[in-house]
């Protein structure tokens, strides 16, 4: 056998889970010492992360595609939105064309907190992954990204796809 058996793979995906369940934990953590650093609720870290990660990335986001990625009621978006606003973390500004949609822009002051706050984590993270070929973790980058598309698909079970 190659050791690619149903049981090996199996076997393969849930050591591969839980380092990444422990990876997640880790990384929740940090948020967690973010958030308190800055003084406000976790759940208000993780959405500056979110704007900035993808203000950096070249598509700023909107309150609803935020409470989507951090699972939150529109009104419950809005209480943190207006919280972070209060906070100078975050501002709402009308860029486009249809001035009704929002766009989310994290301050300067926040980007300079956040850069200081895990320059030491991204440093030690970057220091591994400098050990590992270019093309490893193309390849790792391509199977996360497969797992979670495998995951976005939901559980099945009786009552259908929900499994409701």
């Amino acid at each position: 056998m190659d050791g690619t058996g149903s049981g090996e793979v199996a076997a393969r995906r849930e050591r591969l889970a839980e380092e990444l369940r422990s990876y997640g934990a880790a990384f929740t953590e940090l948020g967690r010492r973010f958030a308190a650093d800055l003084g406000v609720h976790s759940t208000d870290a993780f959405a500056l992360l979110e704007i900035s990660t993808a203000e950096a990335a070249g598509e700023p986001l909107s309150p609803a595609l935020l409470g989507r990625r951090v699972a939150l009621s529109s009104g419950a978006m809005t209480a943190l939105l207006n919280r972070l606003e209060e906070a100078g973390y975050v501002t709402r500004t009308r860029e486009r064309a249809d001035r009704r949609v929002v766009t989310l822009r994290s301050s300067a002051r926040v980007k300079e907190l956040a850069t200081a706050f895990f320059a030491s984590a991204n440093a030690r993270q970057d220091a591994v992954l400098a050990t590992r070929p270019p093309e490893l973790l193309q390849e790792f980058e391509a199977v996360l990204t497969e797992l979670r598309a495998a995951l976005d698909t939901g559980p099945t079970g009786p009552g259908g796809p929900s499994g409701r």
